[in-house]
């Protein structure tokens, strides 16, 4: 790891007022900006961090972090615009696994997050080293450093040693440190939107002077919009351009624009935002689709290197309605209707849909932002905004591809608390995930993995356009159900029957009402009405009687929820019209959510104004109606469970596991499976159990082998094995039930000869007890992360098409799967999920297995995957769990060169 840090390319990351700074290594190069660096400084900082005011220290500080690199010592700096700003550098010390720590910061740019960015990067390059303890020495008036310390959200010690402090800061990874990193992350990345979206000026570089450019549109959206500030148009051929004054360059504008709208040919781009950067300013807005690969990087490395954020390229804009700013810069069709949504997306058609459909709901947009290609600002960003800005109250995303979903998971599990997030899961099928590829030239992700993040985010997934609005609208204007149970009413049997239909598919329950329930119905209902589950109110229903059966539904502690199916009849003299006012005039609003299914409607879903200025949800489709509430109880229940921890275990060696690891990977650069003995070391290093066995490379040792291990019974099992055997019961590759010396060598002969040349010997192990066979897996995805599998294993297993890539085999159709690492809650739905559950909580005669065995297998496993990024997948087939205990029958691991990365590092993309 001596040379790691050098190899790291530069990371770009947002200080606390938002602007940009490169952090990267130091090198050789850097001595005389170093020099300039402490030139610069006070008498009293070069006090402050040297303990006197010696020009000689600060010579002596520079010479060594420009050394050659040597083991135990590393130094990082932030610079912007050519201009050093900090230094901090950390060199191990006698004490094992501790490391002396210091930082400098430029005189002028304190107070502004530059030591702690530099020291969040310092401790991640730390822990890669294998340093879990920082050690520095300050004087006791140094509140500065101090309070960074303090403030790191890491365990931190001090002792007064006369007028200087000793400090000691532990380095583990914990939730506390990672939540302090996060809120200093979201507020630098609010700082660094706000140009963006709350710009004091706006500036259109290629707005033409005839109709038909997307320029020249933008341009009249922002104007006749109403943007409250000030507005430019750039273009040298005009001095004015829809009323608007347009000036040769952005360099020639009367101020510096916060945003500028770049509407040029793809091959122009990178000149614009290069003179964009060059004049200061802060953000860039690029609609131009087209770019190539040069293009690309030439356009982001001038955002990176003026400290502009990007919006884009090939996007169809951003839009802010507050009425003190009205800022459109989209060539959509119309202007957003002001609201409280909060919508981003990355396909600008899936952009005008929601639109209009939020539009036309009457819940309107508070912000909007087509992130295109996703250079920059990206889905995560957006959650911090809407988080922060008072205005939002429903956040919609269109994703279809993930730059950093672990530092996103933890966005969304905060912001999933304050509001609903919605989201289009786009990309779902092979189909679906090519079409992204050629989109966004976004990487494939499997329908799995997300439907882990999002489940473990607490984030609404829905499948189309159509059922986010539906579910936005319920969202929106409903109190959330307080579990799952639905009570129809109908004045249409028929109705009532497709209303049941499809609240049972979509998971509700239709509890029957008591004895108590049905009198009190019947006492407000017509003549002839049947109290069952629909209620069916008849046609002869009067706007009274259906308000009065909706009321007393609502005292009733055994419904969560309850859905009026309607339809138009000319039996009674309330028309559709009367009826649906016994949902939208009650005085109050209901404390049960309420909603109705009108099958004559024209539009999927409409919101109906209500008493108290609410609203009341009206679907076309019962299914649509049960889906939307179905999502609202996912959401009630998600909310009411508090957040899942990490539990501590013990007896785990990650040093050990880490040698196993990299000893393999030393002989096989390429990776690949371990052998069985490898595979057993590493498992022992997590505690997680498996069935005695033995290796033999011959027959005698065969023999001996199937003595030492036999059971009480006397059967053992051979097990065949070669390098790049994954299947081996595929392969024919394993003996059973084998008794006695003969049964032993007549079966090792057997594998020997039908596998001469590939077998290396043989795995010999008691066959195991009865008890449920499952599967546990782990799949490490390059972006993602690892992914932990559960479900039904054995030898009747079908291959998961969900991952091509990987090994990985289940029983009883998809496994569940969550991201690790697995908290308490996470291992919970594993084990409780409804292929399971019967067979591990007893079933047909069969007690419980022992289900905290279980979950310590699953917990252990996970934190294997979250140490090891090498571990590129785990096959644990099958997994026996009984009453007494659970064991690994047969495990295999696949190793591949891969070096750690920290997810939570806070740098721009």
């Amino acid at each position: 790891m001596a040379d790691d840090l050098l190899l790291r390319p530069p990371a770009h990351a947002l200080l606390a007022d938002g602007t940009t700074v490169c952090i990267r290594p130091v090198t050789s190069r850097d001595h005389g900006r170093l020099r300039d660096l402490y030139d610069a400084m006070s008498p009293e900082n070069l006090r402050m961090r040297f303990f006197g005011a010696s020009r000689r220290s600060a010579v002596m500080a520079a010479d060594r972090a420009c050394a050659p690199p040597r083991a135990g010592y590393r130094a990082l700096l932030a610079e912007a615009h050519g201009r050093v700003l900090g230094l901090a550098e950390y060199e191990t010390v006698a004490e094992e696994h501790t490391a002396e720590i210091s930082v400098a910061v430029a005189d002028g740019v304190h107070h502004r997050g530059v030591g702690t960015l530099l020291v969040e990067h310092l401790v991640s390059a730390a822990r890669a080293d294998g340093i879990t303890v920082f050690a520095a020495d300050a004087l006791s008036e140094n509140r500065e450093i101090l309070r960074l310390f303090a403030d790191l959200g890491l365990r931190t010690a001090r002792h007064f040693e006369g007028p200087e402090m000793r400090c000691t800061i532990q380095l583990d990874e914990d939730d506390a440190y990672l939540s302090a990193v996060e809120e200093r992350g979201r507020a630098a990345d609010v700082a660094s939107l706000r140009p963006l979206l709350c710009p004091e000026s706006v500036a259109v570089v290629g707005a033409g002077r005839k109709a038909g450019s997307v320029g020249r549109a933008i341009l009249h959206h922002l104007h006749s919009g109403g943007y409250t500030r000030r507005l430019f148009a750039v273009n040298p051929a005009a001095n004015s351009i829809l009323g608007v004054p347009s000036y040769p360059s952005v360099a020639a504008l009367p101020v510096t624009p916060d945003l500028v709208v770049v509407a040029v040919p793809a091959a122009a781009v990178p000149e614009a935002a290069e003179k964009c950067g060059r004049a200061g300013v802060r953000a860039l807005l690029v609609v131009t689709a087209g770019l190539d690969a040069a293009q690309a990087q030439a356009l982001l490395a001038a955002c990176r290197t003026h400290g502009m954020r990007l919006v884009g390229p090939n996007c169809l804009g951003i839009s802010h309605t507050d009425p003190a700013l009205r800022l459109d810069a989209t060539f959509a069709a119309d202007h957003p209707r002001p609201g409280t949504a909060g919508v981003a997306v990355q396909s600008g058609g899936v952009g005008i849909a929601l639109l209009d459909g939020l539009s036309r709901l009457g819940i309107g947009v508070s912000s909007f932002v087509s992130l295109g290609d996703k250079f920059d600002v990206s889905g995560n960003d957006m959650l911090q905004w809407w988080e922060s800005d008072g205005r939002t109250e429903l956040a919609l995303l269109h994703l279809e591809s993930f730059g950093n979903p672990r530092a996103f998971s933890r966005t969304a599990r905060r912001v999933s608390r304050r509001m609903p997030v919605l989201t289009v899961d786009a990309g779902r099928t092979d189909a679906g995930r090519r079409a992204a590829a050629s989109h966004t030239a976004a990487a494939a992700t499997q329908t799995m993995t997300r439907g882990a993040l999002f489940t473990q985010a607490g984030i609404t997934a829905t499948r189309s356009v159509g059922e986010l609005l539906e579910a936005a609208a319920l969202l929106h204007s409903q109190p959330l159900p307080t579990g799952g149970r639905v009570v129809i009413v109908t004045n249409a049997g028929g109705a009532g029957v497709l209303a049941a239909d499809g609240c049972a598919e979509a998971g509700l329950s239709l509890p029957t009402p008591t004895p108590r329930l049905i009198d009190d119905l019947l006492a407000v209902l017509p003549e002839g009405a049947a109290v069952g589950n629909p209620v069916d109110a008849t046609a002869a229903v009067s706007e009274a009687q259906l308000t009065d059966c909706v009321d007393r539904l609502m005292r009733y502690d055994g419904v969560d929820a309850i859905v009026v199916a309607l339809v138009p009849t000319a039996v009674a003299t309330a028309t559709g019209d009367d009826l649906i006012r016994a949902l939208t005039e009650a005085p109050g609003r209901r404390p049960k959510p309420v909603l109705a299914v009108r099958l004559e409607q024209d539009l999927p879903v409409r919101l109906l104004p209500a008493a108290d200025d609410g609203t009341v949800p009206a679907y076309a489709e019962p299914q649509a109606a049960a889906g939307a509430l179905a999502h609202a109880a996912d959401r009630a229940a998600w909310l009411a469970r508090p957040a899942g921890t990490v539990p501590e275990l013990d007896g785990i060696d990650t040093d050990r596991a880490q040698a196993i690891a990299d000893t393999y990977l030393a002989a096989h650069p390429d990776g690949g499976w371990l052998d069985p003995r490898a595979c057993a070391d590493l498992l022992a290093c997590y505690g997680i159990p498996q069935i005695p066995w033995a290796w033999a490379e011959t027959e005698d040792e065969a023999v001996h082998a199937a003595e030492w291990l036999r059971g009480t019974d006397g059967r053992v099992v051979l097990k065949a094995h070669w390098p790049g055997l994954v299947h081996k019961s595929e392969e024919h590759a394993v003996r059973l039930d084998l008794r006695g010396e003969a049964q032993v060598r007549d079966a090792y002969r057997d594998l020997a000869t039908r596998f001469s040349g590939l077998m290396t010997g043989v795995v010999v192990q008691p066959l195991a007890e009865r008890g449920t066979e499952l599967f546990a897996g782990v799949v490490q995805d390059e972006v993602f992360g690892p992914l932990v599998l559960f479900g039904l294993g054995g030898t009747a297993t079908e291959v998961l098409a969900d991952l091509p890539q990987s090994r990985l085999r289940s029983t009883g159709g998809t496994p569940m799967a969550r991201l690790a690492p697995l908290t308490d809650h996470d291992v919970h739905d594993l084990i409780t999920s409804p292929r399971c559950a019967p067979l591990l909580l007893g079933t047909r005669g069969n007690g419980p297995v022992d289900l905290e065995a279980l979950e310590q297998l699953l917990l252990r496993m996970s934190r294997m995957a979250a140490d090891l990024p090498q571990l590129a997948e785990a096959d644990f087939n099958p997994v026996l769990a009984a009453p007494g205990g659970t064991t690994v029958l047969d495990a295999r691991v696949r190793l591949l060169p891969r070096r750690p990365q920290d997810p939570y590092l806070r740098r721009l993309r």
